[in-house]
């Protein structure tokens, strides 16, 4: 139920932001609660995966072509450390060890928490000046406060292709909070 609030109040903040801002306005501070809300829902839902997932099949891929499973997830939440370090110009953390993370539940579930704790800590600590400063995203120039949505999207999508690994062992993924 709490995932479905955030869900749609996301929505509704962005379905109201966007004629302000293709007015030139800057996104409210206010803003800044719905994006964390965004990661905590993020940092849930992968670490529900991670819980749900016997480690036996951790290693395993859904396809030949895709990352394993533990590779997936690795990536839903070391995306957010990567790009927004280097596009928002924020010092990430010391690279971890892949060993330790992709071949256990303690491990892993320690480097998307890790993650989290640094996209939290990065996202409150942004400046008003640098979430309104333009930045480069692969191409796409937007303001710094945008990065975080974009980066949502991502998470979103990467941790949905994890569905597959769940359906391949016969098993349901973890709840999606908004049914």
């Amino acid at each position: 139920m709490r995932l479905r609030h955030v869900a749609l109040g996301t929505g509704l903040a962005l379905l109201m932001a966007g004629p302000a801002l293709a007015q030139g306005d800057q996104m409210p501070e206010s803003y800044r609660q719905v994006q964390q809300s965004a990661l905590d829902l993020q940092r849930r839902a992968l670490l529900a995966m991670v819980d749900s997932m016997p480690e036996r099949l951790y290693r395993d891929k859904a396809t030949p072509a895709q990352r394993d499973f533990a590779q997936q997830i690795a990536h839903s939440a070391g995306a957010v450390v990567m790009i927004a370090s280097s596009v928002l110009g924020i010092p990430g953390p010391a690279p971890q060890d892949t060993a330790a993370y992709l071949n256990s539940r303690s491990g892993l579930r320690a480097f998307v928490n890790g993650c989290y704790d640094w996209a939290t800590t990065a996202l409150r600590n942004q400046s008003a000046a640098d979430r309104a400063r333009t930045v480069n995203l692969f191409g796409m120039r937007m303001q710094g406060w945008k990065v975080w949505d974009e980066l949502h999207q991502h998470t979103f999508w990467t941790a949905g292709q994890i569905v597959a690994n769940f359906r391949k062992n016969g098993m349901a993924p973890p709840g999606f909070g908004f049914f």
